[in-house]
């Protein structure tokens, strides 16, 4: 771990961040977080509140000069994304991220760095306790869950925050603003199956789809990484119809908003089918390569022997799962007919776990439009239901429609124009950011979304510019600076 991070430009911000660096902080874990932040805004002798969902909002008067500037909100969450890569130790709820500098960019070893949000929080705590800083009054907003359930925007309540503008932190490209993004659902779905004996003169394997690159299932979603459970998928179905095999157990992913790096099987087959078997694992992890070659160099499919299991799941769910599986849409969907490049609608087929006596099956479905969630919905209802599985919907959360007429966005193009010679990006994005959530609550609010350069977010190889870090900086502190009158 390195320390150094603290001296890097603008050093306000970046001990911040190495600070929060140190304090595990998993979505739904944010304890010791809030009241890191909490003891932090009132060191600084500021009005700080913790709500009933944890949410913690600071409120810091406008400096000399600036009290009669409209009131800006400045918004990010707490939590980050818990992922590592599988030969890494690491307890997301003790111990500190090792976070380090690699050349131009600081990054982590071998698990999420979380500069999302982490970078936005950090922004906001400079502002909070810098001396030199013009400003008028200013709110900041620090949400809990942001990346499971954005609960905390979910329980935010009217009447905390008096601000006139919502400046969100949690966009990934510098030199871009942000005004509107992707709302969201959770797809469960669970088939229930019966544990039959193995059936005799069955052998045991162990199947492994290992070294993807996951990342993102907005951000990254048009990038066509491989998702491990549909690339094991593919192979279980082949093996079905072809070789006697049966399925004992499954574990695919870990997080909805994460594309699934790794999955792994149990199963069987007949003794005499196992050598056909291994030689087809091995061609099929050159098709793999071959078709992932660009996107997922190091993807890894292998097969190894394994304990025979206690039992075999029964074969009507077993292939009603493997068909459901294979048909069920997965990664981009349709791309956005007004904006060049946008993701429209997306699925991602985040986790499959078997326990129990059920399998789950749990998805992240996006899309900007609503009718499109509506038809996305419908389809997993009607492949999964065909197939015997219950299916239901939950966590739904709206998109944030973009407006072109936004004060703050003349302003931020004027600011960044005027700073850096030409004008910002103007983009929306195919992720969750809880702008949606928020305007819903304060319909008042003039909403802008921005920046640094972050890359590979929701997983281990996450890593955030440093020099877009500076210019960030300096971006906001100009931005609060240009801020209109009321």
């Amino acid at each position: 771990m390195s320390t150094e991070i603290k001296n890097l430009d603008p050093q306000i911000l970046w001990k911040h961040f190495y600070s929060l660096t140190q304090i595990p902080r998993p979505s739904k874990k944010e304890g010791k977080v809030i009241e890191f932040v909490k003891k932090f805004g009132e060191a600084c002798g500021l009005e700080t509140i913790v709500d009933e969902v944890g949410n913690v909002i600071i409120k810091k008067p406008a400096t000399v000069g600036m009290e009669n500037r409209k009131g800006v909100v400045l918004q990010g969450h707490l939590d980050i994304v818990p992922q590592k890569n599988s030969n890494k130790e690491h307890d997301f709820e003790k111990d500190p991220i090792e976070a380090f500098v690699d050349g131009e960019w600081v990054t982590a070893n071998d698990t999420t760095l979380g500069s999302d949000n982490g970078i936005g929080v950090a922004a906001a705590m400079a502002v909070l306790e810098s001396k030199n800083i013009q400003h008028g009054p200013v709110e900041a907003l620090f949400t809990v869950d942001e990346e499971t359930g954005m609960t905390g925007a979910f329980g935010l309540k009217p009447g905390l925050l008096k601000g006139d503008i919502l400046i969100n932190m949690d966009s990934e490209d510098e030199g871009e603003l942000y005004v509107g993004c992707a709302g969201g659902t959770n797809a469960n779905i669970k088939f229930e199956y019966r544990e039959e004996p193995v059936p005799k003169d069955h052998v045991a394997i162990k199947i492994s789809v290992s070294g993807l690159k996951g990342g993102h299932s907005g951000i990254d979603i048009p990038l066509y990484r491989g998702n491990s459970n549909k690339i094991l998928n593919r192979f279980l179905w082949y093996g079905t119809r072809n070789h006697g095999m049966r399925l004992s157990g499954i574990d695919g992913g870990t997080l909805r908003n994460a594309i699934p790096r790794e999955s792994f099987a149990i199963i069987t087959i007949p003794e005499g089918e196992k050598s056909d078997v291994l030689n087809w694992v091995k061609k099929m992890e050159t098709v793999f390569k071959s078709e992932y070659s660009s996107i997922d160099p190091d993807l890894s499919f292998k097969a190894e022997s394994a304990e025979l299991p206690e039992f075999v799941m029964d074969l009507d769910t077993h292939n009603n799962f493997v068909n459901a599986v294979y048909g069920a849409p997965n990664n981009v969907i349709r791309m956005s007919n007004d904006m060049d490049g946008l993701v429209e609608t997306s699925s991602n087929m985040a986790i499959i776990k078997s326990h129990d006596g059920v399998i789950n099956v749990l998805c992240l479905l996006r899309s900007s439009v609503d009718s499109a969630i509506i038809d996305l919905k419908n389809m997993f209802r009607s492949v999964f239901e065909l197939a015997g599985a219950k299916v239901d919907f939950d966590g739904e959360y709206p998109g944030w429609k973009p407006n072109m007429n936004s004060a703050i966005l003349k302003i931020m193009q004027d600011v960044y124009n005027k700073k850096f010679g030409k004008v910002p990006e103007i983009r929306a994005i195919h992720a969750g950011l809880e702008c949606g959530l928020i305007s819903g609550v304060y319909p008042n609010f003039d909403i802008i979304s921005f920046g640094p350069t972050i890359r590979f977010p929701h997983s281990p190889d996450e890593k955030v510019n440093i020099e877009t870090v500076k210019k960030f900086w300096d971006y906001l502190v100009e931005t609060l600076k240009s801020i209109p009158e009321k």
